[in-house]
């Protein structure tokens, strides 16, 4: 199964569980080798296997959502392969005890590294609106050298694209999860899908900007942009000029075509946070 992603069902709404499928793409296009640092992690919760995205910010720590993190169990696995499967069955390990989780001994595909999971303390888990704080750490097992680490951007960067700069100012999403297009049989009204399963990446103008998060317009009809995350992107980062800005947190509808929620990692209360892994800009 794909994670769920938070989905927001109005402004002020309170917060739900979107149902089965996980948060991907809205447009965008595959991102080939363009962003080799983010990656695809794979988790049990209550029994049930999910999936996020998640970005290697250091050669041991894995950054993603709280929401992709809180209450796992066993380990975490992550691979940073940007095709993943084109058609069912994915390829993903699957834990010989699901409400065990994941053990080293269930991970022989060579493309999955395992790490254990760790949850901001102050994480509300969407019960306060002015404190998301919903981000999360993997620390993978052994040092990943093949691969360089993306940066996290400064404290306060985000502030310098507030209003009226914003809204003219592009920012790009990248993760895994459900491509929204036509299905290839049935009703054509375009809906998420989970296959091909790859990394992609969207283009997304700012929306709206706050102490915690922001938020940006993930409609691929946005002639500003090129799309935004959908279910399977939660925990994936947004990249502007090269550096990690914010991770993919919720969404407000359920076909991905409107506003993204994207928590910021530019803030102290993250900052200090995440030093304690030994990741700082």
């Amino acid at each position: 199964m794909n994670r769920t992603r938070r989905t927001i069902a109005g402004i002020i709404a309170a917060c739900t569980i979107a149902p089965t499928v996980a948060f991907a793409m809205t447009g965008g296009e595959p991102d080939g080798n363009r962003h080799p640092n983010v990656g695809m992690i794979a988790f049990y919760q209550d029994g049930t296997r999910y999936r996020c995205s998640a970005t290697l910010v250091s050669p041991t720590v894995v950054l993603t959502a709280a929401h992709c993190t809180l209450g796992t169990a066993g380990k975490t696995i992550v691979t940073f392969e940007t095709f993943i499967a084109a058609v069912p069955p994915s390829g993903i390990p699957v834990a010989a005890i699901p409400a065990a989780g994941f053990t080293a001994a269930d991970v022989t595909d060579k493309r999955f590294v395992t790490g254990t999971a760790h949850t901001h303390p102050q994480y509300s888990d969407f019960t306060d609106m002015n404190n998301w704080n919903d981000v999360g750490v993997v620390v993978l097992d052994a040092p990943l050298t093949t691969i360089a680490p993306a940066k996290i951007a400064p404290s306060g960067y985000l502030n310098q694209f507030a209003q009226p700069k914003l809204n003219s100012t592009l920012f790009t999403i990248v993760g895994y999860g459900t491509e929204v297009r036509k299905p290839d049989s049935g009703p054509q009204k375009p809906t998420p899908q989970s296959y091909p399963l790859i990394r992609r990446f969207a283009d997304a103008p700012g929306q709206k900007l706050t102490p915690q998060i922001l938020q940006v317009n993930g409609n691929p009809n946005d002639i500003r942009g090129t799309g935004g995350s959908c279910f399977g992107d939660s925990g994936g980062p947004t990249f502007k000029n090269n550096k990690v800005v914010t991770v993919t947190s919720y969404g407000y509808t359920l076909n991905c075509r409107y506003l993204d929620g994207l928590q910021r990692v530019d803030i102290p209360v993250v900052q200090s946070w995440l030093a304690g892994f030994g990741v700082r800009p």
